[in-house]
């Protein structure tokens, strides 16, 4: 059992994050953010436990467009990310990236991608380079359960056996390929199986559960570190709002969302501390800190200036 401050820490990450993307469904809904926006809501276990796993000042982390949970797991601030989305100056990559294209290297995350399963072959590059570069950098690919039928995300894996590459390519399974079903997408839905065909381990793991996460993603690190190669990793989660803002999820089944809601690792989480003897009022303070804390600052990025128009061509490469 991990000590009852390492629970704790894992909540206020997650708790950042859910009330990171509330706030974005604000914003969203007012005008201030605009485009396409993918919220990551009831997945926030996985990224908290996976970021605790990894040593960020050399790990290197590629997540999907679904991105803003990971860059705050891996300690991007707040401030620069709304400022960001909300196409400020002040934003993390200048507000020239938005919602689905951010990129924060120096806190590890090395880029969303709206390319389905795009960042798996990347990561695996990135892999390779550790084995000249003398960092032991592992690298991690985050991706959902329909980019594993990607054929970029099918070469990545084989290549990263043969060459017996430091990553780990962690599948986000919510149950749906966007808008359709996992089970109507394939012939077996445990999908951590593929591994074995390419000659590395995988594992299905419980996804609402930040320190199982963090367990297993360790485990792979350490194999991974040591010269052992790749490992899959399918952490089962559900979002608990749509694939996009906008999304009135006609598809989902009657009572699958409130199944979703019953078991989201926050309430889930916070049980478990209850259980363990918290008190609530120290629950309800992490919890008003946390949100006082977006608050903050989404109000600061929102008083930023906005990027300027006439850059738009710079940092272009070709």
């Amino acid at each position: 059992m991990p000590e009852t401050a390492a629970l704790l820490a894992h909540l206020e990450s997650m708790r950042r994050i859910r009330s990171f993307e509330e706030e974005v469904t604000r914003l969203r809904a007012s005008g201030d953010i605009v485009g396409s926006v993918h919220l990551c809501n009831g997945q926030e276990a996985i990224y908290t436990g996976a970021c605790a796993a990894l040593d960020l000042t050399r790990d290197a982390v590629f997540p999907t467009y679904r991105g803003h949970g990971w860059t705050l797991a891996c300690g991007a601030p707040p401030r620069a990310l709304f400022a960001e989305l909300l196409g400020r100056a002040t934003g993390i990559n200048g507000g020239r990236g938005g919602s689905a294209y951010l990129t924060a290297p120096e806190y590890g995350m090395y880029g969303e991608n709206s390319i389905v399963g795009a960042g798996a072959p990347i990561a695996a590059g990135a892999a390779l380079a550790a084995t000249f570069d003398g960092s032991g950098r592992v690298a991690l690919a985050a991706f959902g359960d329909g980019a594993m039928n990607q054929g970029a995300v099918h070469e990545a894996m084989n290549f990263a056996a043969v060459r017996s590459l430091p990553v780990i390519f962690l599948v986000e399974n919510n149950h749906y390929s966007e808008l359709t079903p996992i089970a109507d997408m394939v012939r077996v839905d445990r999908l951590f199986k593929r591994a074995s065909a390419y000659g590395f381990p995988g594992a299905r793991i419980d996804g609402n559960d930040p320190e199982a996460v963090r367990q297993a993603v360790a485990e792979a690190v350490r194999r991974a570190r040591s010269g052992a190669g790749p490992v899959l990793l399918e952490a089962m989660t559900q979002r608990i709002v749509g694939h996009y803002i906008g999304d009135a999820q006609h598809y989902r089944p009657a009572g699958d969302l409130d199944a979703a809601l019953a078991a989201e690792p926050i309430g889930r989480l916070t049980r478990e501390l209850l259980a363990l003897g918290v008190a609530q009022s120290e629950l309800d303070e992490l919890t008003a800190r946390v949100d006082r804390e977006i608050a903050d600052a989404s109000a600061r990025a929102l008083a930023d200036p906005l990027a300027d128009p006439s850059t738009v061509l710079e940092h272009l490469y070709a």
